[in-house]
């Protein structure tokens, strides 16, 4: 158990960091932007809303990538791995496409969502930027997945730490005009954001074709990159699936959001700055689900019955413990970190409330993202996916409504709705694991006799 325990830290500690590091373009952008005034926050946060549905979409596409990679890199099959990258990024570029389409077009139904019209103005064009940062975020993406499951989780960590102080001076330059630039508020955050991941994008392509990691894949393309309709599918079979799992629990995120926003600038204000620090250290759990993920399907591919169980209870162990001292830090420090990001003292005050209910979930966040990640690492996708359209459209989302606008609770309702979800999608998806675990290691312990 300790030694597959070291071995999951040791791909999970990269994708953490990058995981944090992508969270600290979010934190940054609000951070600055939390300094013009709360209404340009408030834009801040509707942007994050909308846009993060589709975003995650993409995410969860491409992340097919990693599972077929690793099940390959255990079959010691270098042709497949590199078939695999080839047709992942055409896909990964095809998703950018529509992705960035359908962002531009959702900029000019905002007006219809329900919020103040200075949000609404401020929010627009800021929008239409982010969203066409999406092509090149998911060109990184593609590439990220396929590194990550031979992996080489180090590469992508590397590049997402070297794009951080580009972002943020960017934002410094764009945001408040300095240094002779344009001051253009809070689209300058858009602007930041679109040159970085357009940076991290190219970047990515160069280290996969340049470094001696890479060359044996790339040796291999003469032959196994072609365009491959079986290939893609299956990369469909678990990406589809996948895509709506996180369109599912970001779209619920994204939908309190909007429904905060019913109640005003403020508590919306307060809202983002709660969720940008929950997201925070989520990022950590997501990183554990991910080298779970990876592990777990590297020993699928190697018909490894006993690593792959102590891979999968380890993980979750892992998670277990890290959601509940997340649970401690944010009620130890819930109210100082909106001072971060604000001193507007009705938004610290809300947001400092709100930061009670996140901590409350951290345990359940980080456990129902193990045992997704876990699932989807032996290609179990279907009925998560399902479980997480239960816990967020049928639970989650209806009792925080009910409770934030027909018992007058607020912003505070819309988020023990957001708890409620959790922990029953957490309660769904270990169920699973557990279960799946067992029966695939009985499978594979007798095909080995």
């Amino acid at each position: 158990m300790k030694k597959e325990l070291y071995h999951t830290f040791a791909i999970a500690l990269p994708l953490i960091l990058g995981n944090i590091t992508q969270i600290c373009y979010a934190l940054i952008d609000t951070a600055m932007i939390g300094r013009i005034g709360y209404y340009e926050l408030a834009a801040a946060s509707l942007v994050a809303n909308v846009v993060s549905i589709p975003q995650v979409m993409g995410m969860g596409l491409v992340m097919a990538i990693t599972p077929l990679v690793a099940i390959a890199n255990g079959e010691k099959n270098v042709s497949k791995a590199s078939n695999l990258l080839f047709n992942g990024m055409i896909m990964a570029i095809v998703a950018g496409v529509v992705l960035a389409i359908i962002v531009h077009f959702l900029a000019y139904l905002l007006p219809y969502f329900g919020q103040e019209e200075k949000v609404v103005l401020l929010s627009k064009n800021y929008l239409i930027i982010m969203g066409y940062s999406l092509l090149p975020m998911m060109i990184f993406l593609g590439c990220k997945q396929f590194a990550d499951g031979l992996e080489f989780t180090k590469t992508s960590m590397i590049l997402s730490l070297l794009s951080l102080p580009l972002n943020a001076f960017l934002c410094w330059l764009l945001i408040y005009g300095n240094l002779g630039m344009p001051k253009l508020g809070v689209e300058g955050a858009g602007w930041a954001t679109l040159i970085s991941r357009v940076a991290l994008a190219v970047s990515f392509i160069l280290v996969i074709c340049k470094h001696t990691t890479f060359t044996p894949f790339i040796l291999a393309s003469k032959s196994a990159w072609k365009a491959s309709t079986q290939t893609i599918k299956n990369l469909l079979k678990i990406g589809v699936p996948s895509s709506l799992q996180y369109f599912m629990e970001a779209g619920a995120f994204s939908v309190s959001g909007i429904m905060v926003g019913w109640l005003g600038a403020v508590p919306q204000a307060a809202h983002q700055i709660a969720l940008n620090c929950a997201s925070f250290t989520f990022m950590a759990a997501l990183g554990f689900s991910m080298a779970g993920s990876i592990r777990v399907s590297n020993a699928f591919g190697r018909k490894d019955a006993n690593a792959l169980l102590l891979i999968g209870k380890s993980t979750i162990y892992t998670g277990l413990a890290y959601g509940i001292a997340s649970a401690v830090l944010l009620v130890v420090s819930g109210r100082y970190l909106p001072l971060l990001f604000t001193q507007d003292a009705k938004v610290v005050a809300v947001a400092a409330s709100l930061l009670v209910y996140a901590a409350l979930f951290q345990i359940s966040d980080a456990t129902q993202a193990i045992g997704v990640g876990l699932c989807r690492g032996v290609k179990d996708v279907i009925k998560p996916t399902i479980y997480v359209a239960i816990a967020y459209w049928v639970i989650g989302i209806p009792v925080g409504y009910l409770l934030a606008f027909t018992y007058k609770m607020g912003a505070t309702g819309i988020w023990i709705g957001l708890v409620v979800g959790l922990t029953f999608s957490s309660v769904l998806l270990n169920h699973r694991f557990f279960t799946n675990m067992h029966h695939i290691h009985k499978n594979l312990t007798k095909k080995a006799y």
